[in-house]
């Protein structure tokens, strides 16, 4: 799994505890003893926030690298009398 992916996944999942965690601490009107959706709401939104900060960076972080990494190119090349080489380049971005 490349980082990439990773990155959009976490999203993902990050957006859903932030949504998760809003319902709990906004919709749900009815308490338990000792526990408290509301709280575990709060502890969601946050725990879905910071995930969706890392999320973001491992995202953008992996696109931008994908421009600066250097290639190389393996092609046979033919002259105007019939001979061949191999060229091998590498380039540096």
């Amino acid at each position: 799994m490349e980082v990439t992916d990773m990155g959009l996944t976490g999203m993902v999942f990050s957006m859903i505890s932030i949504a998760a965690g809003a319902v709990m601490y906004w919709a749900v009107t009815s308490q338990g003893h000792g526990f408290r959706l509301s709280t575990v709401g709060v502890i969601l939104m946050v725990v879905g926030a910071i995930g969706l900060v890392i999320s973001t960076v491992l995202f953008a972080t992996d696109r931008r690298l994908t421009g600066t990494q250097n290639r190389t190119y393996d092609r046979a090349v033919t002259d105007t009398e019939g001979r061949t080489a191999a060229v091998h380049e590498e380039v540096h971005n």
